[in-house]
């Protein structure tokens, strides 16, 4: 079975808990992606901030621009290490009903593995399969 860390993106875009929202949406804006990773100095994670909260718990509670990441961040997090299966992962996306999990080692952010990863991995075991179905299936010919 596949490790987290086989499958996780690594290349990560964080902030801080002191930047500011518009500048949490303005990464999310350029990098395409929909979750900053919040971290502190050592990149320890500290929370999660997504383009929901940044909505729900900014922008319709009317916080303005200038106001903190940490104000509406999501900081009670469920994480995994880097060695935790791929299945396992899925099974705690599923209880806790959450699409994307950061990846930490010794407390450190080292990647997020998120249900599109999941997705492309079992897209990928499938595809495998339906291969090794077919070399199996077919006829002799000599």
């Amino acid at each position: 079975m596949k490790s987290v860390k086989e499958v996780m993106s690594s290349n990560l875009v964080h902030c801080t808990a002191d930047d500011t929202i518009v500048e949490a949406a303005t990464k999310m804006k350029n990098n395409n992606i929909g979750v900053i990773p919040v971290c502190g100095s050592n990149q320890d994670i500290l929370g999660m901030v997504t383009d929901r909260d940044l909505v729900i718990r900014g922008y319709a509670n009317k916080k303005d621009g200038s106001s903190k990441v940490q104000e509406v961040m999501s900081d009670q997090l469920v994480s995994v290490s880097s060695d935790t299966t791929v299945q396992e992962a899925s099974d705690l996306m599923a209880e806790h009903q959450i699409r994307r999990l950061p990846v930490v080692d010794s407390g450190k952010l080292v990647g997020i593995i998120a249900l599109g990863d999941l997705a492309l991995e079992d897209q990928s075991n499938r595809a495998a399969g339906h291969a090794l179905e077919e070399i199996s299936e077919r006829p002799e010919v000599h």
